[in-house]
């Protein structure tokens, strides 16, 4: 729970530019690791649930932050 917590309080600090940046650079890391959990499984596949759910986080900021 702590790490949402720390990953919600570090997104106040980033713009709207710095916060999509890291969306497109999370989206491509979260492939790389889909295609490489398919050749060959990763070593903690939890990881690729964590980071769509990151995803998930950075979109909902992004929402939240155009309507209000």
């Amino acid at each position: 729970m702590s790490k949402k917590i720390d990953f919600l309080k570090s997104l106040t600090a980033l713009s709207d530019s710095d916060i999509k940046a890291k969306i497109t650079e999370d989206e491509l890391r979260l492939k790389k690791m889909r295609f490489a959990h398919a050749i060959t499984p990763l070593e903690n596949p939890m990881s690729i649930r964590d980071l769509r759910k990151d995803i998930a986080r950075l979109k909902s900021e992004i929402k939240k932050r155009a309507l209000a």
